[in-house]
């Protein structure tokens, strides 16, 4: 990942999003989960899309290459996103991991410029059950807890045991990622507070139904039952959404699973009909 660019645009808020570019061919914008940043969660899978696509990884605002603002809520993380599309000038494919699965959603159904979207693991918290809520609370808390002990790595990875199974935990710290996302730990304080008050609308139907592109939602087979029920949403009422499973895999599977997800990235933005 040392052959890169980078390319920036600035909000309607003054806010810098940026963001490294790899690759050639038609444009694909990755956006991020809540935990890392771009470059950490898709690392282990660019190289086996660069030589077909030109591959963009926006930071959020907060990370990486990307200034900072209080205001972190989901409708303006989306603003940035819409802002960073239409920088491209031209028809986008859009890949988002978690709540960046969301996000490219919501990004499809108000932008002309997406012409196709992946959609790994996204998460609808309006359809998580009370037991799932209760072990998000808890996720939380113990993160604020650590995070205050100045243990940011630690803060990561126990926000991280809400989404990941055991196996997925150990595969990311010895990888690294926990490491690299701690920086961000205080950051992701920040969201998860700003998201559970205001919370996303994409779980909308009619958000939903607004998406004329082609949706592909990926999802794992040893997935947790948020997740499958958040997929099944999803395909539901997106009118041009079909799923796909990774087997084998749970919710981190750009992280455990990059080949296969490559794979089945590269079948649908390959057959994905380009507008003239």
């Amino acid at each position: 990942m040392s052959d890169h660019r980078t390319h920036h645009v600035t909000t309607s808020d003054g806010v810098t999003i940026g963001a490294t570019v790899h690759g050639e061919g038609p444009p694909l914008v990755f956006l991020q989960g809540i935990i890392g940043d771009g470059d950490l969660d898709w690392r282990v899978v660019l190289p086996h899309l660069t030589d077909r696509f030109t591959c963009h990884l926006p930071s959020m605002r907060g990370r990486g290459l990307s200034g900072d603002h209080p205001d972190l809520g989901f409708a303006r993380q989306t603003d940035d996103i819409l802002a960073y599309v239409g920088s491209l000038g031209r028809p986008t494919g859009l890949v988002g991991w978690s709540g960046g699965g969301a996000m490219a959603l919501a990004v499809a159904a108000r932008s002309g410029a997406v012409h196709a979207v992946a959609t790994v693991e996204p998460g609808m918290l309006s359809l998580a059950d009370e037991q799932e809520k209760a072990a998000l609370g808890a996720a939380v808390a113990r993160t604020g807890e650590l995070a205050a002990d100045g243990r940011l790595s630690a803060a990561s990875r126990a926000f991280a045991g809400w989404p990941f199974n055991e196996e997925e935990l150990a595969m990311a710290a010895a990888a690294g990622y926990f490491e690299g996302a701690g920086r961000y730990a205080p950051n992701l304080l920040d969201l998860l507070r700003q998201l559970m008050q205001d919370g996303p609308t994409v779980d909308d139907p009619a958000v939903l139904g607004a998406i004329t592109a082609p949706v592909l939602v990926l999802q794992g087979s040893d997935t947790k039952r948020f997740f499958r029920a958040s997929a099944g949403h999803v395909t539901e009422h997106v009118p041009d959404a079909r799923r796909h499973e990774i087997p084998g895999a749970a919710h981190a599977s750009p992280l455990t699973h990059p080949e296969v997800l490559a794979e089945a990235l590269t079948g649908f933005f390959a057959a994905a009909r380009q507008p003239a």
